[in-house]
């Protein structure tokens, strides 16, 4: 009976998909989604949050959503959506999946995992604020999509150590991988170096100033805005954990664990060397890329793999072949990032994006708090739907046409559509595509997103709205 009951269940979630891109395509407002095209790129990421949050299929099923219904119903060139599957990023997550799957085979997961726990301890509060503040500190100066990569196996790896194989199963395990992502997501609002989206900004403050940006007056007007959104994130975060929650074990079991291992492995130096390698140089990728200049991180991470599979142990046996690596290479988190990156490309090649912006504009706001509120509110969501890099490319343009339009300065408008540009918490698109991919269910991420998301709109508001008013400097690069 309860079988039985299950199925149906994913029989109506099944139904329910389609039929909302169906209601999307029909009813969305034609004055502002003129075309077909459009309304249905709005239809099919409804289709995909929505399946994505119920699973009648599995997580990367419906990542190759936008492919089929692109092809019935043409939103954008195919070429385009297609050139998503094999985006740079998805060869990056490769290249360090197939790393990583050597560790397990060497043992070096397990030993990487008790480090960690004997350095943080087993309390999950304790493991939530490093794990955030971590990712937040690296991805201000570096690609979050970098960071997110980099640093989401080495939690697993700890998570598996303590016996949690299936973490979608484990609150715990959710929470951490979680909040990496979001702490990645957030850190990258830091700096013009946090990510594509923030040079994509740099540029049109250029434009509009007709002078070059002094990158560390970004960091200096941001300071505030950074430290709003770290607290309040990190409060929400600690917040949800139980006190006295922890991982399992104690520390000092952990200590004895770490010690009884010994010395490392010639197996597990390579696997760890090879990993150290590829983060390094991706890392610190502004110092040779005047001399390489296609040597992008993504290459790193697939260069580095390729060497693992051509090292021979002392035993002549190989560090790692295809067929070890293959079963544990995290196939869904490649299609569940793509299948992101894919639907992002249909709202921004149907017009939709342009659409959501054009009616914001229509809303004939007057510079005060309603418009910076609108600016974040849309610009926050816009980016859930899509990634930060395509946001910030179609909402700029429009933020300014629109300040402009009412004759105020855009300067302190774009930092503050800058800010929803950067921040998302709901959907498994962009970099939260990643802990969906190791086994998170988007629907853990969905419930603490929203309450995130209303978070951050209202006190990012507030905060932005005092410094448009307060602060002269805002309103100047």
């Amino acid at each position: 009976m309860k079988e039985k009951k299950s199925n149906n269940t994913r029989v109506i979630n099944l139904a329910v998909g389609p039929l909302l891109f169906l209601l999307c395509t029909t009813l969305l407002p034609h004055q502002y989604f003129s075309t077909v095209a459009a309304r249905g790129a709005i239809g099919t990421i409804a289709w995909m949050a929505y399946w994505w949050i119920t699973g009648p299929v599995d997580f990367a099923v419906t990542g190759f959503l936008p492919v089929a219904v692109n092809a019935v119903i043409q939103m954008a060139d195919m070429g385009l959506v297609i050139a998503n599957y094999a985006d740079e990023i998805i060869l990056l997550l490769l290249g360090a999946s197939i790393i990583t799957a050597s560790w397990e085979l060497s043992g070096l997961d397990k030993r990487i995992a008790s480090f960690f726990l004997v350095m943080i301890g087993n309390e999950l509060r304790s493991q939530v604020v490093f794990w955030f503040l971590l990712t937040t500190v690296l991805s201000a100066v570096l690609p979050n999509a970098v960071v997110c990569a980099a640093i989401t196996p080495i939690a697993v790896s700890m998570l598996r150590y303590l016996g949690m194989e299936d973490i979608g199963e484990s609150r715990t395990g959710s929470m951490i991988l979680m909040t990496i992502a979001y702490g990645a997501g957030v850190g990258g609002m830091a700096s013009p170096l946090g990510g594509a989206m923030n040079l994509v900004t740099v540029q049109y403050l250029e434009e509009v100033t007709g002078k070059e940006y002094i990158y560390w007056h970004w960091v200096i007007r941001f300071l505030p805005i950074m430290a709003v959104v770290i607290i309040s994130n990190l409060i929400y975060l600690v917040c949800r954990c139980k006190k006295g929650e922890n991982l399992g074990g104690s520390r000092e079991y952990f200590v004895r664990q770490y010690h009884s291992m010994g010395k490392m492995s010639g197996d597990e130096k390579w696997g760890l060397g090879l990993f150290l390698a590829a983060t390094v140089l991706s890392f610190t990728r502004q110092l040779y890329q005047d001399y390489l200049p296609g040597l992008k991180p993504a290459y790193v991470f697939i260069i580095c793999a390729i060497i693992a599979f051509v090292i021979v142990k002392r035993d002549g046996s190989r560090l790692i072949t295809w067929k070890s690596a293959e079963v544990k290479i995290i196939w869904d988190l490649l299609y569940i990032y793509a299948g992101g990156l894919a639907a992002g490309t249909l709202i921004n090649e149907s017009g939709a994006g342009k659409a959501i912006g054009e009616a914001m504009a229509a809303l004939h706001l007057d510079g005060g708090f309603p418009t910076i509120f609108v600016i974040v509110a849309v610009t926050l969501l816009m980016s859930d739907m899509t990634s930060n890099t395509a946001t910030a490319a179609v909402a700029m343009p429009i933020v300014i046409s629109m300040v402009q339009g009412i004759g105020l300065n855009p300067v302190p408008y774009i930092y503050v559509a800058t800010i929803g540009v950067n921040l998302s918490y709901m959907l498994p698109t962009s970099i939260r595509a990643i802990p969906v991919g190791y086994g998170m269910k988007p629907r853990f991420m969905l419930r603490h997103g929203v309450w995130l998301t209303v978070i951050s709109i209202v006190s990012l508001s507030v905060t932005a709205w005092l410094l448009v008013t307060y602060w002269p400097s805002f309103s100047t690069i």
